[in-house]
């Protein structure tokens, strides 16, 4: 094991807050970012991030959870930030990407950390996934798990009786594209576009520049932007999807930054942000200067690959059976973006749920807009594990 305390370059991240790198870890130089430590044998806990965020998203949760006695780390995953190894291209073989190696990362990890086990993984939304993976996978790594903000449903299912007929048809099946884009008011996908090659690009290209882009993004997300009052869909369907807003379900002929760019906040709504300030958007602005969108957006590309799903059948009809935990804010349209995941995960995959906790003045960036709320619910969840 080779841990190097690193220079994150700026004085943004809290007192007590170290920024470090693991090395050689299944391939990558990983940077995390570490309250608290192994000390007294200190149980650990892993906060994994999602799209486009980094360990630098937990700032605000780190110091208070080592503080309840715990070990607490937030690595840079694969594709983001600090953490070397990947390939930041529009690279044709994903399988580094899969799901399965994605938990293998964060698995030698802890094992680099000198643990055997982790008290919790904790997940926010591309994140959960993998922490939905882990707790599949290594049930007996991980001895609890908390999602939030994208519910998890689970392996896909190996079809049943197949010589007599045929696969059924996924229910969400790239079919959705062109019903969306034949609707009166053309749209599209952002999961499909992010997949694109040129998504990248036209980010890091967008006239209003990337600092910009990245302010509305996180605004139009959030529960500043008014108009995220989120509510179930009845099914995947285009004319269902097409009641979300923009950034899911785009105009047709729009990049990214032009979407959320028509909801780019006041000066006076940017000033009175206190979940995101200026200097600290400055942290996520030359972070994606340096790396670019790419490593992300290969997420999503994998995500959606007959190759990521094939290898995720390995594990069909497996469910969550250790506690488990989802967290997400109300005026986040995440929790509905896919028609009836979130009850399928609390009543099919999650045996030994306590419960779903949705936060008031929050939308997708829950653990930023309201830590104070995020830690109670994190405390309350953890302290009744044995």
């Amino acid at each position: 094991m080779n841990i190097s305390t690193t220079d994150y370059g700026n004085n943004t991240i809290p007192a007590g807050i170290k920024s470090k790198t693991c090395q050689g870890i299944n391939g990558l130089n990983i940077h995390y970012l570490e309250a608290g430590n192994k000390g007294d044998n200190k149980p650990l806990i892993v906060l994994l991030h999602g799209f486009p965020e980094l360990s630098f998203s937990w700032r605000k949760i780190l110091l208070p959870l080592s503080e309840l006695g715990y070990h607490v780390v937030a690595p840079d995953q694969r594709g983001f930030g600090r953490t070397t190894g990947w390939d930041n291209s529009y690279v044709s073989d994903l399988s580094a990407y899969y799901q399965v190696n994605l938990v293998k990362d964060i698995l030698c990890f802890i094992s680099a950390l000198g643990y055997k086990k982790a008290k919790s993984v904790i997940g926010h939304d591309s994140g959960a996934g993998v922490a939905g993976w882990a707790s599949i996978i290594r049930p007996d790594i991980f001895e609890s798990v908390v999602m939030m903000s994208a519910p998890f449903t689970g392996p896909p299912t190996i079809p049943f009786d197949t010589s007599q007929k045929k696969e059924a048809r996924d229910p969400y099946a790239d079919t959705i594209s062109e019903e969306l884009a034949n609707l009166d008011r053309p749209r599209k996908h952002y999961q499909h576009y992010y997949r694109t090659p040129e998504a990248n690009s036209h980010i890091m290209k967008s006239d209003s520049g990337l600092s910009n882009f990245i302010r509305a993004y996180y605004h139009h997300k959030s529960a500043d932007w008014k108009e995220n009052n989120p509510f179930p869909l009845s099914s995947w369907t285009a004319d269902q999807l097409a009641q979300m807003p923009t950034y899911y379900i785009m105009d047709l002929n729009d990049t990214m930054p032009e979407a959320v760019g028509k909801h780019m906040p006041t000066d006076l709504e940017i000033n009175s942000c206190q979940w995101l300030t200026n200097e600290e958007l400055e942290v996520y602005t030359s972070e994606y200067r340096r790396t670019e969108f790419q490593g992300g957006l290969n997420w999503y590309r994998s995500g959606g690959s007959k190759g990521n799903r094939e290898h995720l059948k390995l594990f069909s009809g497996m469910q969550i059976k250790i506690p488990s935990m989802f967290i997400a804010g109300k005026q986040d349209w995440g929790i509905y973006q896919r028609p009836g995941a979130i009850n399928k995960m609390q009543h099919d995959i999650c045996t030994n749920m306590a419960g779903i906790k949705l936060v008031d003045n929050a939308g997708h960036w829950v653990q930023q807009e309201q830590p104070e709320s995020v830690i109670n619910l994190l405390t309350n969840f953890l302290s009744c594990l044995s």
